[in-house]
């Protein structure tokens, strides 16, 4: 059983980018050109087996690029 090396939120998170992404038909490499990242950092943020995550800089800039709110990413309620 492998170990998610990501929190509860985190991953909440990495999965609403990963939803966003998927229905804009961005590619991993086409959404690391727009958010002005590596080519491996979407790869490696979707990865339950990297530690990479997204900062609030990059979910502002994501916002963007989807034209949503940063609100969009987070929880409504905390993760107990």
């Amino acid at each position: 059983m492998a170990i998610s090396l990501k929190s509860d939120i985190e991953a909440y998170v990495i999965n609403k980018v990963r939803e966003k992404r998927m229905e804009h038909n961005l590619s991993q490499s086409d959404l690391a050109i727009e958010l002005d990242v590596s080519n491996g950092f979407i790869g490696q943020a979707e990865s339950s087996k990297s530690p990479t995550k997204y900062n609030l800089n990059h979910l502002n800039k994501l916002a963007i690029i989807f034209k949503c709110s940063v609100k969009d990413f987070i929880p409504d309620q905390p993760f107990k």
